[in-house]
């Protein structure tokens, strides 16, 4: 049973379970599959006295040949008593899911009849309560004509329901979401735990999380008082800070970085909580050997903003996150050759264009990071090299020119191309694109609502720091998008919120009930809403008829993303400053 620590403890789900031999189970362990000589158990509980690791003893009533506890220990103290231990199982007050596998040879299966954990009676339930539902936490603030600081608020919770590793003890999506992947890197003998699961699945995909990081931060830094006046500037830093100590983990040596874990095909076969990953989550990274210049750049990118986002903060983390960005985007320049050609499992997720708009995107904000002259000559020598001030349709995580072109003219006012390569690609977007009969501009079937978002944000962006002549009209314009996704087309597209939202997004963890039932098919299958209400998630979005259905299955239209969320959230940003 490899794969991840998947443990992790739920309170007192009650439930008696008799086994064939007809014993009396212990009330806080489940059966969630059985075949002839074998048993997968879950035991569910949840402690609130203080403890450093988990150290279980069970006692069955017949003898056991072994137990598996995914990557955590096992001992055999004879064969009816056997001690599970996870130093990693080191919260207090939280729910937790231990999932081992049984294997016995005898006619009869074991029943498990006691559990002594860390000293506790664990097994009856009386000692435990039971969990309390997952609600909402962000409250309306009656903003009008859509409450757009709710809807900041409630992006957060999708980032914190994306979090993969050791969640901490602030983390607001529970009952439903518990550590995960907490074996992610042993295969390299490196910690690569932590980061954000990509979208409606498992795997932890490098290349667009950085894009998320470098997009949020741009918005924390750039529309900070929208942040602040809907009190969210905390929760900001805060899912930025999960991705960025990530990015530290994986950068492992200065010519090294970790930029995947987890193998793309064997996730999407698995239909079900990252909690209970079975399958083998291999790390994959560039080197010198074997580079990926758009990774690094990236990365690089992502750290430098992040590193304003601290400054004056915490300026300690802000210098090392900068010292690491200077790192990565040398690397990226000096050994150039596309991510996706030395790490061959994103090639089908995740293929990158050309890695020219990154070292372009990635100078830019590490000038603006550092001040320093040499990368703005770095990103103008881009410019040049790769023809970067031409063909911008769109803004996302694989091409960064328009944003390029805003952050450029920022930092570069005295060379009009970025200023001018900015306006052409908005008067494009709001002349030229394609729109769905209700307004929404369509510049991709894959994720139509994620690019509707982007743009907006560079629009409102160029409203606030560009040519003032065209502010009111990018203002209106944008906010129009905005609204279509929260609900001028007569639904929401950002689930849990406004009139009539999505309530079968294409993803695994909300699909799923809480232990000890299974998920599998069922989660996939059953037509019914999600059991867990995936908060400020914002969907695929329609086709270019505007034609999108709520179904679970579609997930061109309707999965998740932590990309798609990105420039969503600072958009919110931005209008909630116009409002006040």
């Amino acid at each position: 049973m490899g794969g991840e620590g998947v443990l992790k403890p739920l309170l007192g789900l009650l439930l008696l379970l008799t086994g064939v031999s007809g014993q009396e189970w212990c009330a806080t362990i489940t059966i969630d599959m059985e075949w002839e000589g074998g048993y997968i158990a879950n035991f569910s509980s949840q402690t609130l006295i203080p403890f450093e690791g988990l150290d279980a003893i069970f006692t069955f009533d017949l003898p056991v040949d072994s137990v598996e506890y995914g990557q955590n220990g096992v001992e055999m103290i004879d064969d009816t008593h056997v001690r599970l231990t996870d130093i990693f199982f080191t919260e207090t007050g939280e729910w937790k899911l231990a999932r081992f596998q049984v294997d016995y040879s005898g006619d009869t299966q074991p029943a498990i009849i006691d559990v002594d954990m860390n000293s506790q009676e664990a097994c009856d339930g009386l000692s435990w309560t039971t969990a309390t539902p997952y609600t909402n936490p962000c409250e309306p603030t009656g903003m009008a004509p859509y409450d757009y600081s709710q809807a900041l608020c409630m992006s957060f919770l999708f980032y914190e329901a994306e979090r993969s590793g050791a969640l901490p003890a602030d983390q607001r999506v529970t009952p439903w979401r518990w550590d995960s992947a907490l074996g992610d890197g042993a295969d390299v003998g490196h910690d690569l735990t932590g980061g954000y699961y990509d979208a409606g699945d498992h795997v932890k995909f490098g290349f667009p999380m950085a894009v998320t990081t470098t997009v949020l931060s741009w918005g924390l830094i750039d529309f900070s008082q929208g942040y602040e006046q809907a009190g969210q500037t905390e929760y900001g830093r805060a899912a930025v800070k999960w991705a960025t100590d990530y990015f530290l983990k994986a950068h492992t040596a200065e010519y090294e970085l970790y930029g995947q874990v987890g193998n793309g095909s064997l996730d999407h076969e698995f239909w079900g909580r990252p909690e209970d990953m079975l399958m083998e989550r291999p790390a994959f990274k560039i080197d010198r050997e074997n580079p990926g210049s758009e990774l690094a750049c990236e990365t690089a990118a992502a750290l430098a903003a992040a590193s304003i986002v601290f400054q004056g903060v915490d300026n300690t983390y802000s210098a090392e996150l900068l010292d690491v960005a200077r790192e990565l985007y040398a690397f990226g320049d000096e050994y150039r050759l596309e991510y996706q050609e030395s790490i061959s499992d994103a090639m089908d997720f995740y293929t990158s264009s050309g890695y020219g708009d990154e070292l372009l995107w990635g100078a830019l904000w590490l000038y603006r990071a550092t001040g320093e002259a040499s990368y703005l000559t770095k990103a103008q020598e881009a410019w040049g090299e790769f023809d970067l001030g031409h063909y911008a349709y769109s803004f996302d995580w694989d091409k960064k020119k328009a944003g390029a072109y805003a952050l450029g003219s920022m930092l570069d006012p005295n060379n009009t191309q970025y200023e001018d390569a900015l306006k052409e690609f908005l008067r494009f977007v709001q002349e030229d694109a394609p729109y769905t009969p209700e307004g929404l501009v369509f510049l991709d079937i894959w994720g139509s609502n994620r690019h509707s978002a982007n743009v907006a944000f560079l629009a409102l962006w160029a409203a606030k720091y560009g040519d003032q002549a065209d502010a009111a009209t990018n203002t209106a314009w944008a906010t129009k998008q905005l609204n279509l996704l929260l609900g001028d087309t007569g639904h929401s597209f950002v689930v849990g919120f406004g009139v009539d939202p999505p309530q079968r997004p294409h993803h695994r963890s909300s699909s799923c009930p809480i232990p000890p039932d299974t998920c599998n098919d069922w989660g996939f299958d059953q037509e019914g809403p999600n059991p867990h209400v995936l908060y400020g998630a914002l969907v695929g979005g329609p086709d270019e008829n505007g034609v999108w259905e709520d179904d679970r299955g579609d997930y061109v239209h309707n999965e998740v993303a932590c990309d798609y969320n990105a420039a969503y959230t600072g958009v919110l940003a931005a209008v909630i400053e116009i409002n006040n």
